[in-house]
């Protein structure tokens, strides 16, 4: 396959790059998360609400940055491009790479979570027998990597496909999703905890908990993770139709979109269900909405609950394989990791090889979610990832003027340098915070194995792949003495 043969198809709509947004943020953040939380982060108690709203802020003023920087280089590999072409091609490799391998571990964790899903739907339909046989250990691992390749083989078949699979599920996911809105606002506290009593024999005790700013602040940097996914986006920049106004738009309209609907979401859950309930039973075991509201639903809208979680789940892993497979693409056409990855398939118009190492790195994560038993760990990692990531693309947006004026001129989004500073400013201050605020606690959790702190492992990787980047462009520079000028245009 040469790598010349074909090109990336721009063939993805506002629809399409909105989806791919969507779909790539909303999941087991939505599902999971704002339940587990309770556990992950001791004492957060009724202030998850909040704490949702508080890890809005940095994300809005990513994307802000996101949204500026796609319109100056609408191409695919975004936040590798932009930093490479703002700051230096290292800088550009580490934001990138560090989003690379957040996002390719988080799609084996995702891969890895559905499989209870489909258990519990086994349950409630009362398929006993194959419930128990999805909730064996090998079962799970292999039904996870199945999921994972087939929808890698989407997208190597093409954007069409892609679309034609994505956005069906989207609308399905929302229209369950909306079931679960509906019915969280349909009972009250006091009807769950008379069917607690009456079907469970629980009693709960409604106790009150004091304001913690410090577990205030960890929570926000976790439920932060639920945001994560616009940037989906700019990595199909290659593949976008009227990229220019059609990026920034995607992006604005996702986080729109997805922040309303993870607020209305949470907010119903626990509107019927007691967080003293949620606080208590996630110690002992994995929660999700669907099971928590089950006590209260018949069997089918509980039934429908659940599917909508398996949806919400499955949407993530095709636009998060779109979305990594790209920067891979991105490094290869640079030079920067070698030219084969960048070929592209000659029907499909896809990055095959691309597409096929960011699968078996995600596969990677499907066992190290396994092994580890908490997949806990992977959003960690990803929170880690993303949060460097976004602060390379604030400091992007600042840096680009005086290291590429050219391409600075071709920002569209708030195109005035003062406001630029002031949103780059404000959004570094609440980024920087947020990495502080996760890694004091990541550092300071009481695991005692080194492998369940992120940050370690982050700079382990890290530190691998900053040398397999310096090796690399040490030949680069013996080949052409003039290569870091390349770095000042655009592929």
């Amino acid at each position: 396959m040469d790598s010349n043969s074909s090109t990336l198809n721009r063939s993805l709509g506002l629809v399409g790059l909105t989806a791919t947004g969507v779909c790539s943020m909303i999941g087991a953040s939505i599902y999971v998360v704002p339940f587990m939380i309770q556990r992950n982060v001791p004492g957060i108690g009724p202030y998850v609400l909040p704490a949702f709203l508080f890890a809005s802020i940095p994300a809005i003023f990513a994307a802000l940055a996101y949204s500026m920087l796609a319109s100056a280089m609408p191409r695919a590999g975004g936040s590798y491009l932009y930093a490479s072409r703002s700051l230096h091609p290292f800088w550009g490799f580490v934001a990138s790479f560090s989003q690379w391998f957040g996002l390719s571990i988080v799609i084996g964790v995702i891969a890895y979570v559905v499989v209870p899903f489909f258990r519990d739907v086994a349950y409630a339909l009362d398929w006993t027998m194959l419930a128990n046989w999805l909730d064996q250990g090998l079962v799970r691992v292999v039904l996870a990597l199945v999921l994972l390749w087939f929808f890698i083989g989407i997208n190597i078949l093409g954007l069409s496909f892609y679309e034609r699979t994505l956005i069906p599920l989207m609308l399905l996911m929302f229209v369950l999703g909306f079931v679960v809105i509906v019915a969280g606002l349909s009972y009250s506290q006091g009807e769950y905890l008379t069917a607690l009593a009456t079907q469970g024999g629980r009693q709960v005790e409604l106790i009150e908990i004091p304001f913690n700013w410090n577990t205030f602040l960890s929570a926000s940097a976790i439920l932060f993770s639920s945001y994560i996914g616009f940037d989906s986006i700019a990595q199909a920049g290659g593949e976008a139709k009227n990229p220019v106004r059609n990026l920034p738009r995607a992006i604005g309209l996702a986080i729109t979109v997805v922040g309303f609907f993870y607020i209305s979401f949470t907010y119903a859950v626990y509107n019927t269900v007691p967080w003293q309930f949620v606080a208590e039973e996630a110690q002992s075991k994995d929660l999700t909405a669907a099971g928590l509201l089950s006590l209260l639903l018949p069997s089918g809208i509980g039934i429908a609950i659940l599917l909508g979680a398996v949806i919400a789940l499955l949407n993530d892993l095709p636009a998060m394989i779109l979305s990594v497979s790209r920067l891979v693409f991105a490094w290869a056409e640079d030079g920067i990791f070698p030219k084969k990855l960048a070929a592209i398939h000659p029907k499909y118009q896809t990055p095959v090889p691309a597409i096929l190492l960011s699968g078996t790195v995600s596969s990677i994560g499907i066992l190290g979610s396994h092994f580890a038993g908490d997949f806990f760990l992977g959003i960690d990692i990803m929170v880690t990832s993303m949060l460097v990531n976004f602060i390379f693309m604030c400091l992007s947006v600042a840096w680009l003027p005086k290291r590429n004026p050219t391409l600075a001129t071709q920002i569209l989004i708030f195109p005035n340098p003062i406001l630029r500073a002031i949103i780059v400013g404000i959004g570094l201050i609440f980024l920087l915070s947020f990495l502080g605020i996760h890694t004091y606690k990541d550092l300071n959790a009481s695991v005692d194995a080194w492998y369940f702190h992120s940050t370690w492992i982050w700079l382990l990787v890290m530190g691998m792949a900053s040398l397999l980047f310096f090796f690399r462009w040490k030949k680069l520079k013996e080949a052409d003495p003039s290569l870091l000028e390349k770095f000042s245009k655009l592929p």
